[in-house]
């Protein structure tokens, strides 16, 4: 073995590495011309030969409704067939002049019917039944006490009983047409339901003269919008009366940033909190913004529901029953509004607005004929096939869907300023409940019905609210400074909407050939005969899509909708004990209430004829209703007596709680500047 040394080997080395990388570089470098000059005789050698095209057809763009038909149908002449070895001549061939085009052809002339063979379509699945039974309830009670401004003062009225309300309430929906049905819990009680609403809606008789304000409009078929009772073009828009967003985000709307306008003013340090009550002069002085502010109101409870109802129906409905349909909007509005204001504050500036009621009702309905007016010629052919699918038993389609809120925000407390900023939110509540429910199915040709049909879209919607404040002052109040209150400024608000897919006079007596069918297919069979098939309503189809159901048909939208509110605050205004601020600012609000209903059906009755072999009842009824009461008299009287009847003047020895009245609860002690009523309030 030869041996180098060091210095000997790392030449070497460095010589062979370069030795590899130059002949990996001629490598690269002659890959390229060797593959050029290889020979391609695998390549693919033949001569280009231009082909024909042509493009005799303009293009007119999309077209939904391209008829097509298909050419003429080239069949034998019939001959006999015999089985035997003898030459037969060969089968002449004739142009079929028939009116009738593939597939469009009668079953007798079909082709398979000529040789032996089976026309037949692929067979469908039968819709299923769809119940929903859903209850939403809400209920909060919200009834502060608190004392604040160091007044040394207990105001202890007498409670708001909310029995008062709960009757109210009862009374209220007692008198509504269809009172309280029962949730049904099978077809027979969802027959019995939908009977007795019709009954109830029959003997509807309008009473004059009552406390509350009624309209009825019953007919066959109503069209168009009520706004309380009357017909107008547009139905008003609840943005236009009510906002959800905050008064913050109604002064900032959308694509306005305050950051982008602070960095501009050179401001972007600033805080995008609430706006500083403290202010601080030149000279040092510090200067707080001496104020009281009371919500005891703005409450806000909305029931919303939308119920679309697309699961099944045909273009053609045989019913060998009766069919009963109805559709019906029952609204009320009731509102118990009767403030007791002082009159000390009568400098101050009201802020009341009108309590604003709203009944809005919309009855709309779609006729697919009216688009179709004009039946397909008898030359576009009329279907020589059909399928049937079966239901043993009724269909049903419920939707029973019950809404309530119960609210009851009934404040009691003692309002004082000492001289610094005082912000009591003991209202502002918000429950809502909400439900939406799509139901996207089957549609068929034809809908043979075994029994009867009932079909009913209710519409149920109550607000009622109960709104009785009081606002006294104590003996010895007295103000200078700029004051405002609101105690009104209420707004309930009933919305419906009932639209119906299905022209109203679309019924007519149903034809024996349909009949016979429903007959046949009862005892087992699926036969359509010529009567059926030849129907103008199917003509230019290949085949029938065909459903029977051997029961009924329940086909019921239910949405009831409550809302019951008690907002009536009892508010004692006096002056701190210590140091009285007569100069304060002071904002009073116990009002500005919102309940809102709004409700929404679409429901798919027929995409065209209905045949009734019974009865056919059709009525449509829309009931409004308005109750504006200024009960109870007790709060007519002076507010000022009524709070210092209730107010109690704590000594020594009441802050020591050596005082043990019944019935009168001494409050704890305070320096003025901080108040411990449990409520949360928010002081600068």
């Amino acid at each position: 073995m030869t041996t180098m040394d060091k210095i000997t080997e790392e030449i070497a080395h460095f010589i062979g590495l370069f030795h590899t990388t130059v002949e990996e570089a001629r490598q690269r470098d002659a890959y390229p011309d060797f593959t050029y000059y290889t020979q391609k005789d695998y390549l693919h050698t033949d001569s280009f030969v231009p082909s024909s095209f042509d493009a005799p057809y303009e293009f007119l763009g999309f077209d939904p409704d391209v008829p097509y038909k298909a050419p003429a149908y080239v069949r034998p002449v019939e001959h006999p067939s015999f089985v035997s070895w003898q030459h037969h001549p060969p089968i002449p061939v004739v142009r079929d002049d028939s009116e009738y085009f593939p597939p469009e052809q009668p079953q007798e002339v079909l082709p398979g019917a000529r040789l032996g063979q089976t026309f037949a379509m692929p067979p469908i699945e039968p819709p299923g039944s769809v119940v929903n039974y859903i209850l939403q309830a809400a209920s909060l009670s919200d009834d502060d006490s608190f004392n604040v401004g160091g007044s040394h003062l207990v105001f202890n009225p007498d409670p708001i009983d909310d029995a008062a309300l709960l009757k109210a309430a009862d009374d209220v929906l007692s008198s509504a047409p269809i009172g309280h049905p029962e949730m049904p819990g099978s077809s027979a009680e969802l027959i019995d339901v939908i009977n007795s609403v019709a009954d109830q809606l029959k003997a509807l008789v309008v009473v004059s003269g009552g406390p509350m304000e009624t309209f009825v409009e019953q007919s066959t078929v109503i069209e168009g919008v009520y706004v309380n009772g009357e017909l107008v073009e547009d139905a008003p828009k609840l943005e236009d009366y009510f906002s959800f967003e905050d008064e913050e985000d109604t002064e900032n709307p959308a694509g306005e940033d305050p950051d982008e306008d602070n960095a501009a003013g050179g401001d972007a340090d600033e805080d995008d909190g609430p706006p500083p009550n403290v202010v601080i002069s030149e000279d040092g002085t510090i200067t707080i913004d001496n104020s009281v502010e009371l919500v005891a109101g703005d409450n806000t409870v909305v029931n919303q529901a939308v119920v679309k109802n697309l699961w099944t129906g045909a273009t053609v409905t045989a019913v060998v029953g009766d069919h009963v349909e109805i559709n019906a909007i029952v609204q009320t509005n009731a509102i118990w509004d009767t403030d007791s204001i002082t009159s000390a504050i009568g400098g101050w500036n009201s802020e009341d607005s009108p309590n604003e009621l709203f009944n809005v009702a919309t009855f709309e309905r779609t006729d697919p004929l009216e688009k179709n007016a004009g039946d397909q010629a008898v030359a576009d052919g009329f279907p020589s096939a059909w399928v049937v699918t079966e239901i043993q038993g009724d269909l049903l389609i419920t939707n029973w869907l019950e809404q309530y809120v119960f609210m009851t925000d009934n404040d009691v407390g003692v309002l004082s300023s000492s001289g610094v900023t005082t912000s009591v939110i003991a209202g502002d509540n918000t429950s809502v409940n909400q439900t939406s429910i799509f139901e996207l199915g089957f549609s068929f040709d034809l809908i043979i019905i075994g029994g009867s049909l009932y079909d009913a879209n209710i519409i149920h919607q109550t607000n009622v609210l109960f709104d009785n404040d009081v606002v006294g002052a104590v003996s010895g109040f007295e103000t200078t400074g700029q004051g405002s209150i609101g105690s009104s400024g209420n707004l309930l608000w009933n919305q419906a909407h009932i639209y119906n897919i299905g022209g109203a006079d679309r019924f007519g007596e149903l034809p024996s050939a349909y009949l016979d069918a429903a007959n046949d297919m009862a005892a087992g069979g699926s036969d359509l005969s010529k009567g059926v098939l030849t129907d103008p309503a199917f003509a230019g189809l290949s085949g029938l899509r065909v459903l029977y159901i051997s029961g009924d048909f329940l086909n019921i939208q239910y949405i009831k909708q409550t809302n019951i509110v008690g907002d009536s605050d009892q508010i004692a205004l006096a002056m701190n004990a210590l140091d009285p601020q007569a100069d304060a600012t002071w904002t009073v609000s116990t009002g500005a209430n919102a309940l809102i209903n709004n409700a929404a059906i679409l429901d798919f009755d027929s995409f065209g004829h209905t045949y009734v072999g019974g009865q056919q009842y059709s009525e449509e009824t829309l009931f409004q209703a308005e109750l504006i009461s200024h009960q109870p008299e007790l709060l007519t009287g002076d507010p000022d007596t009524l709070v210092n009847e209730a107010v109690v003047f704590l000594d020594d020895s009441m802050l020591d709680g050596e005082f043990e009245e019944p019935g009168v609860t001494p409050a704890e002690q305070d320096d003025g500047h901080y108040q411990n009523d449990g409520l949360q309030h928010v002081l600068g």
